[in-house]
């Protein structure tokens, strides 16, 4: 799905066409993911990845966990971050907690610059 997502239509407007199928996706979730579950959709996604011809990394790779977990109704936060020094993006899936899903701890670096889902797109 990310995959048709980002091919279909401009290259410009690809960001916003993957930030509003997230947003759609997580309006239907109803319970949050657990680590166990968000780290279990990261590590399918990426075991796909290795065959999937075109390019997957962390911003095909986190939305389509994201995707994956509301499939079955599960929140969990996708990230959009920056690290300085030099500017570096980065895009990864976190629980409520605020705990990343497979991520190393160079993770940390980042600043997220734009959440979508679970405690950031629903007020508790």
């Amino acid at each position: 799905m990310v995959l048709a997502i980002t091919r279909l239509g401009s290259r410009r407007a690809t960001m916003r066409r993957i930030t509003n199928v997230l947003r759609s996706a997580a309006s239907t979730c109803r319970q949050p993911a657990t680590h166990d579950q968000a780290e279990a959709a990261v590590h399918a996604v990426r075991r796909v990845g290795w065959y999937s011809p075109a390019r997957t990394a962390c911003l095909e790779e986190s939305a389509a966990a994201v995707l994956l977990l509301a499939s079955r109704r599960l929140s969990a936060t996708w990230c959009h971050g920056v690290a300085p020094d030099p500017i570096r993006l980065h895009a990864w899936v976190q629980t409520d907690d605020g705990v990343a899903a497979a991520e190393p701890s160079s993770t940390l670096a980042y600043t997220p610059a734009l959440t979508i889902g679970a405690r950031h797109q629903h007020p508790l």
